[in-house]
C-alpha cells in the first residue's frame, strides 16, 4: 500500500533488489489521503524512471467501488479491484461485466471478489464468509483476470479463536474456476505454513498491508522515545521516518521470501 513517497520507494527498491514483480495496492482511502489517483501515477512513474526499476510494477486499486474503478481506468492504473461482493449475485455480475469491458479495452487486468473478507478495509467491514463456489464461476466466467474468494480470511490483525483458512472452500473454489489465479486478501497474521498451503491451491496474489504498518510504526516509535528526533537534526522527516522505511524494506523482503517471488523477474 504506497501511502506515501517513502513507502512507495522502500516497496519499489526492495522487489528490485531481490528481483521481483510487484503490486502496489492503493485503496480509496489512500487515494484521497494522498489528493487523488493521478498524483498516484506520477509518483509511480516517476520514481521507477529515476530508481530505474526494471521489475514488473502493478498500480493496483484495492477494494474499489464501480465509481472509483472507473476514476482509476482514466487516471492510468494498470490494474483494478471491484469489490461488489456486497451486491446480490445478479448486480455483482452485471457491474463487474462493464468493468471487465472497460479495463480489458486499455490493456488492464481486473480482480473481482466473491464473499466478504472479513475485518475492516477503509469502511468496508466483512465477516470473514466462505465464498460460493458456484457464484465465484459465475463471476470467473466474466472474463476477470484474478478472483478473491472469501476463505475465513479476515483484514486486520486476527483474533486469537481464528479457526485459520478454509482450504476445503478454497479447493471447492479452484474445482469450478479452474487455472484462474486467486487473491488472498488480509494477509497479515496468516501462519506461514497457511501460506504456503493457500499458494499450493491456486493462490497467486497475497495482500499484506498491516503487517508493514505495525513495522513502520513500531519503528518510528522507538526513534522518538529514545529521543533521536532531539538530537542534531534528528527531528528531519527524512530522518524520523528513515527507520521505518527499513523496516518496511525488511517485511516486504520477508514477504516476498515466503511468497515465492524472489527472482521471478530475473
Amino acid at each position: 500500500m504506497p501511502y506515501n513517497l517513502e513507502w512507495t520507494k522502500a516497496i519499489l527498491q526492495t522487489a528490485q533488489e531481490l528481483k521481483s514483480p510487484v503490486i502496489l495496492g492503493v485503496s480509496e482511502g489512500a487515494g484521497k489521503y494522498m489528493t487523488g489517483y493521478k498524483t498516484i501515477v506520477g509518483m509511480v512513474n516517476g520514481m521507477m524512471e529515476e530508481l530505474n526499476i526494471t521489475v514488473p510494477v502493478a498500480l493496483h486499486l484495492d477494494h474499489g467501488s464501480y465509481e472509483g474503478c472507473l476514476k482509476c481506468i482514466e487516471a492510468g492504473f494498470s490494474s483494478v479491484m471491484f469489490d461488489g461482493s456486497h451486491y446480490p449475485i445478479a448486480e455483482n455480475v452485471e457491474k463487474t461485466s462493464e468493468l471487465v469491458k472497460s479495463c480489458h479495452e486499455k490493456g488492464m487486468s481486473i480482480e473481482a471478489e466473491v464473499g466478504a473478507i472479513g475485518g475492516e478495509e477503509d469502511g468496508v467491514v466483512g465477516m470473514g464468509e466462505c465464498a460460493d463456489p458456484n457464484e465465484c464461476k459465475a463471476i470467473a466466467d466474466l472474463g476477470v483476470d484474478f478472483l478473491a474468494a472469501g476463505i475465513g480470511n479476515i483484514h486486520g490483525k486476527y483474533p486469537a479463536n481464528w479457526p485459520g483458512l478454509s482450504f476445503e472452500t478454497l479447493a471447492a473454489v479452484k474445482e469450478k474456476v479452474g487455472e484462474l489465479p486467486l487473491v488472498l486478501h488480509g494477509g497479515t497474521g496468516i501462519p506461514a505454513d497457511q501460506i504456503k498451503k493457500a499458494i499450493s491451491l491456486g493462490v497467486s496474489k497475497i495482500n499484506v498491508n498491516t503487517e508493514c504498518q505495525i513495522a513502520f510504526a513500531e519503528a518510528t516509535r522507538k526513534y522518538i522515545e529514545e529521543g533521536k528526533d532531539l538530537q542534531g537534526k534528528g527531528f528531519d522527516p527524512r530522518k524520523l521516518l528513515a527507520p521505518g522505511t527499513e523496516a518496511i524494506k525488511a517485511t516486504v523482503k520477508e514477504k516476498m521470501e515466503l511468497f515465492g517471488s524472489v527472482g521471478k523477474a530475473e
